[in-house]
Protein backbone atom coordinates (compact mmCIF):
# COMPACT_ATOMS: atom_id res chain seq x y z
CA UNK A 1 0.00 0.00 0.00
CA UNK A 2 2.96 2.28 0.64
CA UNK A 3 3.82 2.48 -3.08
CA UNK A 4 0.29 2.69 -4.51
CA UNK A 5 0.67 6.40 -5.37
CA UNK A 6 3.81 5.66 -7.42
CA UNK A 7 2.16 2.74 -9.20
CA UNK A 8 -0.87 4.93 -9.96
CA UNK A 9 1.33 7.72 -11.36
CA UNK A 10 3.22 5.14 -13.45
CA UNK A 11 -0.02 3.79 -14.91
CA UNK A 12 -1.25 7.31 -15.69
CA UNK A 13 2.09 8.18 -17.31
CA UNK A 14 1.91 5.00 -19.40
CA UNK A 15 -1.65 5.75 -20.53
CA UNK A 16 -0.69 9.31 -21.48
CA UNK A 17 2.39 8.08 -23.37
CA UNK A 18 0.33 5.50 -25.24
CA UNK A 19 -2.65 7.74 -26.03
CA UNK A 20 -0.43 10.63 -27.17
CA UNK A 21 1.43 8.17 -29.44
CA UNK A 22 4.74 9.16 -27.80
CA UNK A 23 5.56 5.44 -27.54
CA UNK A 24 4.72 4.74 -31.18
CA UNK A 25 7.63 3.51 -33.27
CA UNK A 26 6.02 5.11 -36.33
CA UNK A 27 5.87 8.53 -34.66
CA UNK A 28 9.49 8.22 -33.55
CA UNK A 29 10.48 7.15 -37.08
CA UNK A 30 8.65 10.19 -38.50
CA UNK A 31 10.50 12.44 -36.07
CA UNK A 32 13.95 11.18 -37.04
CA UNK A 33 13.07 11.56 -40.73
CA UNK A 34 11.75 15.12 -40.13
CA UNK A 35 8.36 14.14 -41.59
CA UNK A 36 6.11 15.17 -38.70
CA UNK A 37 5.99 17.79 -35.95
CA UNK A 38 4.10 15.48 -33.54
CA UNK A 39 7.04 14.30 -31.40
CA UNK A 40 8.81 17.66 -31.55
CA UNK A 41 5.62 19.23 -30.20
CA UNK A 42 5.49 16.75 -27.30
CA UNK A 43 9.19 17.14 -26.48
CA UNK A 44 9.06 20.94 -26.87
CA UNK A 45 6.00 21.18 -24.61
CA UNK A 46 7.69 19.04 -21.94
CA UNK A 47 10.87 21.10 -22.15
CA UNK A 48 8.98 24.40 -21.89
CA UNK A 49 6.93 23.15 -18.93
CA UNK A 50 10.08 21.85 -17.24
CA UNK A 51 11.87 25.20 -17.62
CA UNK A 52 8.88 27.07 -16.21
CA UNK A 53 8.48 24.69 -13.26
CA UNK A 54 12.20 24.78 -12.38
CA UNK A 55 12.09 28.60 -12.40
CA UNK A 56 9.03 28.56 -10.13
CA UNK A 57 10.78 26.13 -7.74
CA UNK A 58 13.93 28.31 -7.66
CA UNK A 59 12.16 31.66 -7.25
CA UNK A 60 9.68 30.55 -4.60
CA UNK A 61 12.28 28.48 -2.71
CA UNK A 62 9.83 25.59 -2.77
CA UNK A 63 10.37 22.65 -0.41
CA UNK A 64 9.77 18.92 -0.80
CA UNK A 65 6.71 17.29 0.75
CA UNK A 66 9.00 16.45 3.70
CA UNK A 67 9.92 20.12 4.23
CA UNK A 68 13.46 19.83 2.85
CA UNK A 69 14.74 22.62 0.58
CA UNK A 70 15.04 21.76 -3.11
CA UNK A 71 18.51 22.53 -4.46
CA UNK A 72 20.00 22.41 -7.94
CA UNK A 73 23.67 21.55 -8.36
CA UNK A 74 25.29 23.06 -11.45
CA UNK A 75 27.23 20.61 -13.63
CA UNK A 76 30.48 21.18 -15.45
CA UNK A 77 29.90 22.79 -18.83
CA UNK A 78 31.59 20.47 -21.27
CA UNK A 79 30.06 20.55 -24.76
CA UNK A 80 31.91 17.32 -25.65
CA UNK A 81 30.16 15.27 -22.98
CA UNK A 82 26.75 16.52 -24.06
CA UNK A 83 27.44 15.90 -27.74
CA UNK A 84 28.79 12.41 -27.10
CA UNK A 85 26.05 11.45 -24.64
CA UNK A 86 23.31 12.92 -26.82
CA UNK A 87 24.65 11.13 -29.89
CA UNK A 88 24.76 7.76 -28.12
CA UNK A 89 21.28 8.29 -26.68
CA UNK A 90 19.90 9.45 -30.04
CA UNK A 91 21.42 6.51 -31.92
CA UNK A 92 19.94 4.07 -29.42
CA UNK A 93 16.58 5.81 -29.66
CA UNK A 94 16.64 5.79 -33.45
CA UNK A 95 17.76 2.16 -33.72
CA UNK A 96 15.29 0.76 -31.20
CA UNK A 97 12.44 3.20 -31.72
CA UNK A 98 12.12 3.73 -27.98
CA UNK A 99 13.70 5.69 -25.18
CA UNK A 100 13.51 4.53 -21.53
CA UNK A 101 9.95 5.70 -20.73
CA UNK A 102 8.21 4.17 -23.76
CA UNK A 103 10.07 0.86 -23.33
CA UNK A 104 7.89 0.03 -20.33
CA UNK A 105 4.78 1.35 -22.06
CA UNK A 106 5.44 -0.89 -25.06
CA UNK A 107 6.00 -3.87 -22.77
CA UNK A 108 2.68 -3.09 -21.08
CA UNK A 109 0.92 -3.06 -24.45
CA UNK A 110 2.21 -6.54 -25.26
CA UNK A 111 5.03 -5.66 -27.65
CA UNK A 112 7.21 -8.56 -26.51
CA UNK A 113 10.08 -7.71 -28.88
CA UNK A 114 10.82 -4.70 -26.66
CA UNK A 115 12.16 -7.19 -24.10
CA UNK A 116 15.34 -7.42 -26.18
CA UNK A 117 15.77 -3.65 -25.89
CA UNK A 118 14.85 -3.61 -22.19
CA UNK A 119 17.29 -6.39 -21.30
CA UNK A 120 20.01 -4.67 -23.37
CA UNK A 121 19.35 -1.40 -21.53
CA UNK A 122 19.71 -3.12 -18.16
CA UNK A 123 22.95 -4.80 -19.26
CA UNK A 124 24.21 -1.43 -20.54
CA UNK A 125 23.41 0.14 -17.18
CA UNK A 126 25.45 -2.50 -15.37
CA UNK A 127 28.35 -2.04 -17.81
CA UNK A 128 28.23 1.73 -17.23
CA UNK A 129 28.23 1.13 -13.46
CA UNK A 130 31.28 -1.08 -13.78
CA UNK A 131 33.27 1.48 -15.83
CA UNK A 132 31.84 4.63 -14.18
CA UNK A 133 34.91 5.37 -12.07
CA UNK A 134 37.12 5.24 -15.18
CA UNK A 135 34.91 7.53 -17.31
CA UNK A 136 35.25 11.32 -17.46
CA UNK A 137 32.41 13.02 -15.60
Amino acid sequence: MKYIKFITIGFLFGIIMYKSQAASWYRIHEMFRFESFHMYGIIGSALTLGIILVQIIKRTKMKTIYGEPISFTPKAKSITRYLLGGTIFGLGWALTGACPGPMYVLLGTGEWSILIVLISAVIGTFIYGYFRAKLPH
